[in-house]
């Protein structure tokens, strides 16, 4: 059976999300990130970088929750999380890269800024200049969202999975105001029957560790 390193509100969501759409059987096995456990000796035998989710599968120990992802949904092609299609394919992966890259990178900036480093090293001025492009970037996925229900096609793929976390995050921060079609967006994800129970409190449960998510 799958074990799946993750704790709380972090990125292991994304890959809980993905396990809870394909119906897939799996252990969760709690790293807890407020007591250090991602620091031991066992656990980074399993993640030298000492970062949540890790999945592991037979001999394989696959780290990176956007890659988990992906290879899940190519672990169980018949439940569609990747579309059949090359082309539909390839608007999964860059749908994937580009709320990572552009959207997620912002909000980590600010995470960052706010609490996550020293106090003598948080910078307001970084805070704004990262909010300023999470909001020029997140007017892209707005403006693609709009007259669609999942990030590409007609049904939940792995982008869905991916991209729901980084919405969801970015509401909780409050910074979808002006993002009707975003906010619509996360409304219907949060309504799925599969979404992770912590889904809706994403964001407000957790103060982790700088470096402990991945």
């Amino acid at each position: 059976m799958m074990k799946l390193y993750g704790f709380g509100a972090t990125r292991s969501l994304r890959v809980l999300w993905a396990l809870h759409e394909l119906d897939a059987k799996f252990e969760f096995v709690v790293v807890n990130l407020r007591e250090g456990e991602h620091q031991s000796p066992q656990f980074l035998q399993l993640n030298p970088a000492g970062k949540v989710p890790v999945l592991v599968d037979g001999d394989l120990v696959l780290t990176e929750s956007a890659a988990i992802v992906l290879y899940l949904a190519e672990k169980y092609p018949d439940k569609g999380l990747l579309p059949a299609d090359i082309g539909a394919r390839a608007q999964v992966y860059r749908w994937i890269m580009f709320v990572v890259t552009e959207l997620e990178s912002a909000l980590w900036r600010m995470t960052r800024h706010t609490f996550l480093y020293p106090v003598e090293k948080r910078s307001a001025a970084e805070i704004a200049l990262a909010g300023e492009d999470f909001q020029a970037m997140a007017k892209v996925l707005e403006q693609h969202i709009t007259s669609r229900d999942f990030i590409v096609g007609d049904a939940f793929t792995a982008a869905d999975c991916v991209a729901a976390y980084i919405v969801e995050w970015a509401a909780n921060k409050n910074m979808l105001d002006d993002l009707p079609q975003l906010r619509a967006y996360l409304a219907r994800m949060r309504r799925r029957a599969t979404a992770p129970p912590d889904f809706v409190e994403a964001r407000l449960q957790l103060e982790a560790p700088a470096g402990a998510l991945a």
